[in-house]
């Protein structure tokens, strides 16, 4: 086993780079991406996901002790001194919402190439339990030539970056590690113990904490969902669920979640991957499903909400201007991997609709690439028949949104974030 580490961050998204500053501060660190713009745009101090700390990002670039500081490469030769390969790459689903594997198995494809006696390879992707030791060593195996816990070894460490966060950043969120032996798992964590200043938890095997991260999120998607489903039942009954949420607030022992959109690399993917698994072993996880699929279904909601509204207004549907303001997953944050907010616009230009999308934050040549939609760079003030908040962006607390309703537009606010004298309805 080598005493000295050497670093290798695979994948420089959100994940990865925050991970790669961090480490590189203690460590000798390469930052490896496959996308060689990104490598370049890092290179001139430049983030597009917002989550690095640029000012941390050129100190750790500037580092010439031949212990630590980082290196930003597209090159594969340059990963071949490395000791320790962490790999940060996407596991997103695809359309039929079963695990898509695809840049893992790349990855680990890769690494193979680069593999020494001796090495550690970490996974922080999040994955169902089993997937390292079942579906990436094999590969690591095959492409390297070594025998697993022989010649090399391999630990999880599930990432819990939560973006657009500025509060609860890396270096402030307990880390859970493992790993394939117990003397490596050790060294794992003692590793990531060295940048975490909330400390590690070191679960009992790789399998446990691959596990444990795909409950966090299958747990915050499944209350989320029974909000989500009291919104659609309040709906029904005249009532405002913001109110009732209050209400049922004051008891010490409630969990206050609130309905919306859910969407993102984790909350609204991961319950597939443990859901997957689940029924690969002949169990259909109904709970977990359930609150999936009504979870899905809220962009569809909001959006036939909004024309039974136009309807009750006289308004003519076809050709109907809406403006939807956001596109991001969430608030505050470019991420715009799973957005549920597709689901009010596809269903919107069903109608025959003519709809703009305004987000400040987010990619619009992402978004044009992705979606084939033109976000609009300001917000026009023209008339729209519609205003749909649809994420909680800082910048729409600002938007005159009486100028709209003075117009005639109906004003539905998804997450409760405006003036409730200005809104027509909200979730």
């Amino acid at each position: 086993m080598n005493t000295e580490k050497q670093i290798a961050i695979i994948g420089l998204g959100y994940v990865g780079l925050p991970l790669a500053i961090e480490f590189a501060k203690k460590h000798k660190v390469i930052g490896f991406d496959t996308n060689e713009s990104r490598v370049e745009e890092l290179n001139h101090f430049e983030d597009r996901t917002h989550e690095a700390n640029l000012d941390d990002l050129k100190l750790v670039c500037s580092l010439t002790d031949k212990d630590r500081g980082l290196t930003l490469s597209s090159s594969l030769p340059d990963l071949a001194a490395c000791t320790v390969y962490i790999v940060t790459v996407p596991t997103p689903i695809d359309h039929l919402n079963r695990p898509d594997l695809e840049p893992l198995l790349a990855a680990s494809k890769m690494l193979g190439i680069v593999l020494k006696a001796g090495d550690i390879v970490i996974y922080e992707s999040t994955v169902y339990p089993g997937c390292t030791e079942e579906d990436c060593v094999p590969v690591l195996e095959k492409i390297s030539g070594l025998k697993y816990n022989v010649d090399f070894f391999c630990g999880y460490s599930p990432e819990r970056i939560n973006p657009g966060d500025k509060v609860n950043t890396l270096t402030k969120i307990k880390k859970v590690t493992s790993g394939s032996t117990t003397a490596i798992a050790e060294e794992i964590d003692k590793l990531y113990a060295s940048i975490i200043i909330a400390g590690t938890h070191l679960a009992p095997s790789i399998k446990v904490a691959e596990a444990s991260k795909a409950i966090e999120n299958a747990q915050r998607d499944v209350n989320i969902s029974f909000v989500n489903e009291l919104a659609l039942i309040f709906d029904r009954m005249g009532i405002d669920t913001a109110d009732v949420l209050a209400a049922a607030a004051t008891k010490w022992n409630f969990l206050n979640y609130k309905p919306g959109l859910v969407g993102g690399h984790c909350i609204g993917v991961d319950p597939y991957y443990l859901a997957h698994k689940s029924e690969a072993l002949g169990y259909k996880p109904e709970v977990i499903l359930s609150g999936r699929r009504v979870n899905d279904n809220m962009g569809m909601f909001v959006a036939n909400k909004v024309i039974k509204m136009l309807v009750a207004k006289d308004k003519v549907i076809n050709g109907a201007k809406a403006l939807i303001l956001g596109f991001a997953f969430k608030e505050n944050c470019p991420d715009t991997r799973n957005t549920r907010v597709i689901d009010i616009y596809k269903e919107l230009k069903s109608f025959s609709m003519d709809v703009d999308v305004y987000d400040p934050w987010a990619n619009a040549a992402e978004v044009k690439t992705e979606h084939d939609i033109e976000l609009i760079q300001t917000i026009q003030s023209k008339h729209y028949d519609v205003v749909i908040l649809a994420v909680a962006h800082k910048q729409f607390l600002d938007i005159d949104y009486a100028d709209f309703k003075e117009k005639g537009a109906i004003i539905f606010d998804t997450k409760s974030f405006i003036d409730r004298a200005l809104v027509d309805a909200r979730l």
